[in-house]
């Protein structure tokens, strides 16, 4: 298309997925006045293009390319004339454009009577400087008022707070995200921002902003989820010690998250933190079972060594399974464009955090608890699960492995 179509200005792009955005890169440029506004907007735009990781730069809204025609009244003429500014601009309305007289009644409809020009005087520019003018001293050509001055205006003007602006935008290169760019251009913009004259900026806009509504969406429902989240857990394990060590369990799935987005190349974005969102309640399950089953164990009399020991083997089994399971039932997602970054973070979170869960819970358990291998006798209930806090009933079966 560029080599058989120069003239015309194209841009290939895919069906988006979720919200459109558009150009992933976007720079807006507001301001009070177009002209200086266009000029601010010219100089993102040369920064943009300094990044080798953008490409197609150009505007949302061109450079004046509309004719127009004005007419420049002489001031000292029409003064002579007794005639206004305001008097010429009413007479070429009711030339070119017309106005109602009154309004024509048919049966239930009414049919206004406008009253302008001929079509062959309106149509042809040059004939209006022959139409006479009404003055006080009888009419005069309009010629003898000022003259027509042909300009070029701006055929769209895009407004944003009720300002003039400019959006400054585009694509990126193969390999490259729209937020990595957009981060690096605005950094470069911070010396174009100090000399902006008052009343101006430079926003950034495009699949950043996007993101940015998303995670505010998320944040303001976050505080209600954890509180939510902790409460559920006091329920279940009724002890705030086992409760907070169930949940420093939960950051080991970053560790696997980090590791695959890199491998497989994702962008942590809006999609992905959601599913790491997800990673974390399935961690946290995870750590719930296993704690609750050395519980369960310690209520039946065994030492509190073998019982971390037994319920980890136990459960071993069942943890990894329904891990397994989840992190095979998300290999279809993964060639997906939308949840394709949600899909990695969680085979990754949850496959590194199954492994260190079964071995850095129990040793947790075990250092939390101050418990010893050479333990003789198993202690009390209480002393268990910290201070003044219950373990839950005690299960008279310790070999139960339902997941």
């Amino acid at each position: 298309m560029r080599d058989q179509f120069p003239a015309i200005r194209t841009r290939l792009s895919r069906l988006e997925n979720g919200p459109p955005v558009g150009y992933p890169v976007q720079f807006r440029v507001s301001g009070d006045d177009i002209a200086t506004v266009r000029s601010i907007a010219d100089r993102v735009a040369a920064t943009m293009r300094a990044d080798s990781r953008t490409t197609n730069v150009q505007f949302d809204w061109d450079e004046p390319s509309e004719r127009s025609v004005s007419f420049d009244v002489d001031q000292k003429k029409a003064r002579e004339l007794g005639v206004s500014s305001a008097d010429v601009s009413s007479f070429l309305a009711m030339t070119l454009s017309g106005y109602t007289v009154t309004q024509y009644r048919e049966r239930d409809k009414l049919i206004s009577v406008d009253l302008r020009a001929p079509k062959s005087e309106r149509v042809d520019p040059a004939k209006l400087m022959s139409l006479a003018m009404p003055t006080p001293n009888g009419p005069v050509p309009l010629a003898t008022l000022g003259h027509l001055r042909n300009d070029l205006e701006y055929g769209v003007i895009w407004e944003r707070d009720r300002q003039p602006t400019i959006t400054v935008q585009s694509d990126v290169k193969a390999g490259a995200q729209g937020i990595d760019v957009t981060h690096g251009v605005d950094g470069a913009l911070a010396e174009i921002r100090k000399s902006l004259p008052v009343g101006y900026r430079i926003e950034i806009g495009g699949s950043v902003e996007e993101s940015a509504k998303g995670q505010t969406s998320i944040n303001a429902q976050m505080p209600i989820m954890i509180i939510a989240v902790l409460v559920l857990l006091m329920i279940q394990l009724q002890s705030l010690s086992r409760v907070l060590m169930v949940v420093l369990t939960a950051p080991l799935g970053l560790i696997g998250v980090v590791l695959t987005l890199l491998l497989f190349g994702q962008p942590f974005g809006f999609v992905a933190m959601l599913g790491v969102i997800a990673m974390f309640g399935i961690i946290m399950r995870n750590s719930v079972i296993l704690v609750d089953q050395i519980e369960q164990d310690i209520g039946a009399g065994h030492k509190r060594f073998d019982a971390i020991v037994g319920a980890t083997v136990r459960r071993f089994r069942p943890i990894t399974l329904t891990a397994a399971a989840a992190v095979l039932a998300l290999i279809p997602l993964l060639r997906s464009n939308f949840f394709g970054p949600m899909a990695t973070a969680l085979m990754g979170g949850i496959t590194s955090a199954t492994v260190l869960t079964l071995f850095y819970l129990p040793a947790l358990y075990a250092a939390w608890f101050r418990v010893r291998k050479d333990e003789r006798e198993p202690p009390s209930s209480g002393s268990a699960s910290g201070s003044g806090t219950g373990t839950g009933p005690a299960l008279p079966s310790p070999a139960h492995t339902g997941n």
